[in-house]
């Protein structure tokens, strides 16, 4: 990558692993991003997608230049000025532009025991909802462990074949011996079925009975990372990444277990990179009889006996949709990046069963006895006692690529490179934090000179249309969140991270087009990070740290009655900035 030597201060992220995938051919342009492919020849799925990306300013000289943004914002250049010594963190020098590829990182199908609908089903969703990458995550268990999860790989290629402009990407919903699920997913490859059915067989909590909170469990999942790295490192699959699901919805993610996830494997074959910033099921809150009138992300439990002590009761709900752990300033994720290591968010729907769905489970078979269950058939009314949407209807994980390949999707992952948003509220995001003739972009680190004065710059191209609601979305606000990186915990169960607080509020007067966000950090003088946080300003209230470190973030989600389209946000990743 050129910049390796760019991480080496000790508190920064190391998120580079080596060049295994550079010899990977550069697969060719979706035709929806390739502008040499007249309109006229587009399929309507591929128009679709072009019109989203014309709206968002993600077509034409944007991925080209300086900017990822090319409606008007090209002032985002000159930070490049210093050429490919400059982009420290940014993954790429010259310059060059990312593709910005919207994905869903959990996704379910026939071949889990609560799903329903085909691969083929979700992939052809997913692309007309705007997704560019998707990962199959059926659940772990004894009966996919023995033949699901070789069952269902001849459905993902076939996917892959029919459906170029989409990665389709194989994984599981990994039991998490001692905690809660997560993603796994690895490079498609020859070994790709060989190493998820070995993973899945030695290390899920439900196939081996190691749930419950036990310190040999705890150390089981570690092993289960720690194997998923060996197979990287003996080429058997170029890459493999985890990232944890709905952490706190059980409470049984403790703070201690993260964090040994996070640093179980090195630097180079990190595996463990981050969590779900928001969970899916979000319709699952719409009231009824209009809605199953549960709780946003099916967020409605309490305290269980694996649970850790010290979660207060309201982390058991999300809040503007988002993961108790994440919305929090000055919550868990802060005291992780505080840290100074990386550690990343995601968005994505966990679609099972979708809300308004006219479709119905097929009858006949058997589950146990055939991996799956048979193919959907019509079901005669509309379904809406289900939580969950289309991958990309509702929530969105954009990954900044160096090209449209599994690799990069991967490295982007791995690197931090990482915006959610709920609702279409904004879309497209170009963030620089530069100084010092540098810069870098998130889940980067900015190496400056102490004392260098340091500016923090966000291209925000607003919604340019109208969401899957059939509204156009309004961004009100956006918040600048920072905090100081106090180097490694003594106590692995911290999770507050007393520094972190909103230290900029901008309102935006905008309903169309580009707004620029510039922030002033002064002359920085001691690590820290920023991030940065938007909404519709329809639901706020004070933080759990009180207003003087959050005056107005997301309120906690009322159980049976809270629409996921009336309370939008955008969340980015941090981006550090390390004076020396």
């Amino acid at each position: 990558m050129g910049h390796g030597h760019t991480h080496g201060h000790g508190h920064g992220p190391h998120h580079h692993h080596g060049d295994d995938h550079r010899h990977e051919a550069t697969a060719p342009l979706p035709a929806a991003f390739d502008t040499s492919v007249p309109d006229e020849a587009l399929s309507p799925e591929q128009k679709s997608r072009r019109t989203l990306l014309r709206r968002a300013g993600l077509l034409g000289a944007g991925l080209a230049a300086g900017s990822v943004l090319s409606t008007g914002t090209a002032a985002a250049a000159p930070a490049q000025s210093g050429g490919s010594g400059s982009s420290h963190g940014s993954g790429r020098g010259k310059g060059k532009g990312f593709l910005w590829l919207a994905g869903d990182h959990h996704i379910h199908t026939q071949y889990s025991s609560d799903g329903k609908y085909r691969v083929v089903d979700q992939v052809r969703q997913g692309a007309k909802h705007g997704m560019d990458w998707l990962v199959i995550t059926d659940h772990g268990n004894t009966t996919h462990a023995r033949i699901g999860v070789e069952k269902v790989n001849p459905d993902i290629k076939e996917a892959r074949a029919t459906h170029k402009d989409t990665l389709v990407f194989q994984g599981l919903e990994w039991n998490i011996p001692a905690a809660e699920h997560g993603t796994v997913f690895v490079h498609p490859g020859r070994n790709e079925v060989a190493v998820l059915k070995q993973f899945e067989t030695d290390y899920d909590g439900s196939v081996n009975g190691t749930s419950s909170s036990t310190p040999a469990n705890e150390a089981l999942a570690v092993a289960g990372l720690e194997f998923l790295a060996e197979q990287v490192k003996r080429r058997k699959v170029q890459d493999a990444l985890m990232l944890a699901n709905h952490p706190a919805r059980k409470g049984i993610d403790s703070p201690h277990e993260i964090r040994a996830w996070r640093d179980a494997t090195s630097a180079k074959h990190r595996i463990a990179v981050g969590f779900e910033g928001a969970p899916g099921h979000q319709a699952a809150g719409l009231p009824k009889p209009l809605g199953m009138g549960r709780a946003r992300g099916i967020y409605d439990g309490s305290p269980g006996a694996n649970s850790f002590a010290g979660y207060p009761l309201e982390s058991y709900r999300t809040w503007g949709g988002f993961d108790w752990m994440t919305a929090t300033v000055g919550g868990l994720w802060d005291s992780l990046l505080a840290e100074g290591r990386p550690w990343w968010i995601t968005a994505n729907s966990d679609s099972h069963q979708v809300y308004a769905d006219t479709g119905a489970r097929g009858t006949g078979g058997d589950f146990h006895t055939d991996g799956r269950y048979p193919d959907p058939v019509y079901g005669g009314q509309i379904d809406v006692t289900q939580g969950d949407y289309w991958p990309g209807q509702y929530s969105r994980t954009h990954v900044g690529a160096d090209g449209f390949t599994y690799a990069a999707v991967m490295d982007g992952i791995r690197a931090g490179r990482i915006w959610v948003d709920h609702g279409q509220l904004v879309s497209g995001l170009d963030v620089r934090v530069s100084g010092g003739s540098r810069w870098a972009t998130l889940g980067g680190a900015l190496h400056v000179r102490k004392g260098t004065r340091v500016t923090l710059t966000a291209d925000i191209a607003l919604a340019g249309g109208t969401n899957w609601a059939g509204f156009l979305p309004k961004l009100a606000r956006v918040d600048v969140i920072r905090g100081d990186v106090t180097g490694p915990v003594a106590d692995k169960d911290t999770f507050t991270a007393p520094t972190a607080k909103v230290t900029r509020s901008y309102d935006i007067g905008k309903t169309a087009g580009t707004v620029r966000v510039t922030y002033d950090l002064g002359r920085v003088d001691r690590p820290l990070y920023v991030r940065l946080r938007g909404s519709d300003g329809n639901r706020t209230a004070v933080g759990a740290m009180g207003a003087a470190v959050d005056p107005a973030g997301p309120a906690i989600d009322v159980v049976g009655d809270a629409d996921p389209w009336r309370d939008l946000w955008f969340y980015t990743n941090p981006v550090w900035v390390l004076p020396s």
